[in-house]
């Protein structure tokens, strides 16, 4: 009797293990764990009514990097099963020929069913564009070490027509990492929903190219190289590195401001004079200006209806980083900048959008520190060909726009000539 009864024990076992390894497997481990995550499109005033089904949004868990997609349905709302967490979504697309964005930070899911409304922006086209952002620096090869004293900036024409570059500024963010506290962001209690400032907080520096108005012209489809460290052949040292000893180029420098020669050594004999950018105000205790290796805000901009210099005078145009009793920022009216681009550092979970979805609706991953990667806006082919110089992408979303590529243009040029 106890052997059939260990038979039969055993033919369950079997059974149960074909049988019923198909049924397990059906089941979602997390199934008891998922909540509806719905999010709801808002569209500005002037485009209210604009149909809305169709459109792909983008959600990531912040926690753990993993990215998904969920569809609107006709009535403009997507609604996708997640597991808790906090979530990042963002949209950017084009219908009738106009450009809108959407992106909102910190969405937490926990236990329930979340509803969140994403707020639009109807994008206008740039002319002069941030093409490049070069700031992770490379490694010393064949020497020991690691270098970060070149990086560049490049800008484009993405125009049919010749822009001036006389007057226009450069400058990056506060905060001046990705994964910092940031508190020029904050969240509306009702909706929770980011609530930004009406201005880009530009720190340690506003540095702007010279001229008269039409002294720096720039063609269709032109470059405009920025050497932000160090205007001499670093490849000269450091084969892995560039060369930014060129008359073409724009230099920052100047020993008074910024005395650190290490990052801002005499420009070699090729840099023009007229070519040396302007400190307009310093308002940082830093002795060398530089980007953040791993993850700037960097933004281009220029003043309207009166000079950068006479902005400085007026009340509340530099003020205090709250909670710092050192450091100030120059408050850039969004209005006037002319493109953005946010860098996420790819190895932080905790990264913080800095600039407000009107201006970069996303964020460029970047990998890691030392590789000689630099981040570029990608090329849009039918549009280049069509106009016959090239045009890059620009929706003012750099999730779409930018992407990671693991040489400097600068070094792939320097090949190929």
């Amino acid at each position: 009797m106890k052997r059939l009864t260990l038979i039969t024990f055993a033919v369950l076992l079997m059974l149960c293990a074909g049988g019923c390894k198909a049924d397990f497997a059906k089941v979602n481990p997390y199934e008891r764990n998922l909540h509806t995550l719905e999010i709801g499109l808002t569209f500005p005033e002037a485009f209210i009514g604009t149909p809305s089904g169709g459109i792909e949004i983008q959600v990531e868990n912040v926690d753990n990097g993993a990215s998904y997609t969920a569809t609107t349905d006709d009535s403009g709302t997507a609604t996708i099963e997640v597991v808790n967490g906090l979530y990042r979504i963002s949209t950017s697309f084009l219908i009738a020929g106009e450009r809108f964005n959407g992106s909102e930070d910190g969405i937490k899911v926990a236990g329930e069913k979340r509803s969140v409304r994403l707020k639009l922006i109807h994008i206008k086209k740039g002319n002069i564009v941030i093409k490049e952002i070069y700031c992770g620096g490379c490694k010393k090869l064949p020497f020991e070490g690691e270098y970060q004293s070149d990086k560049y900036i490049i800008l484009h024409n993405n125009s049919g027509s010749v822009k001036y570059l006389d007057s226009l500024c450069l400058g990056s963010l506060s905060p001046y990492n990705s994964n910092s506290t940031n508190p020029w962001v904050t969240k509306d209690p009702e909706t929770g929903a980011s609530v930004y400032r009406d201005f880009v907080p530009v720190i340690q520096a506003v540095l702007q190219i010279g001229g008269d108005g039409t002294t720096f012209p720039l063609g269709p489809g032109e470059d405009a190289v920025i050497a932000v460290c160090g205007a001499i052949d670093h490849s000269a040292t450091y084969p892995l590195s560039v060369n930014l000893n060129n008359e073409d180029y724009f230099v920052c420098y100047n020993p008074l401001y910024f005395p650190n020669t290490s990052y801002h050594p005499t420009p070699g004999d090729r840099i023009r004079e007229d070519h040396i950018l302007n400190i307009v105000i310093k308002t940082g205790q830093a002795n060398a200006y530089t980007l953040s290796i791993s993850s700037p805000a960097v933004v281009i901009f220029r003043a309207k209806g009166m000079s950068v210099e006479d902005f400085l005078k007026t009340e509340n145009a530099v003020i205090q980083v709250p909670g710092s009793s050192m450091d100030q920022v120059v408050c850039v009216p969004l209005d006037w900048v002319e493109d953005a681009v946010e860098v996420f550092d790819k190895r932080e979970s905790t990264n913080r959008k800095r600039i407000p979805p009107v201006l970069d609706a996303g964020f460029v991953y970047q990998s890691d520190v030392y590789l000689g990667h630099t981040l570029r806006r990608k090329v849009d082919q039918e549009e280049s060909t069509k106009e016959g110089f090239e045009v890059l992408v620009d929706t003012n979303n750099s999730s779409e726009d930018m992407y990671e590529a693991e040489v400097q243009s600068l070094k792939e040029k320097e090949q190929n000539d």
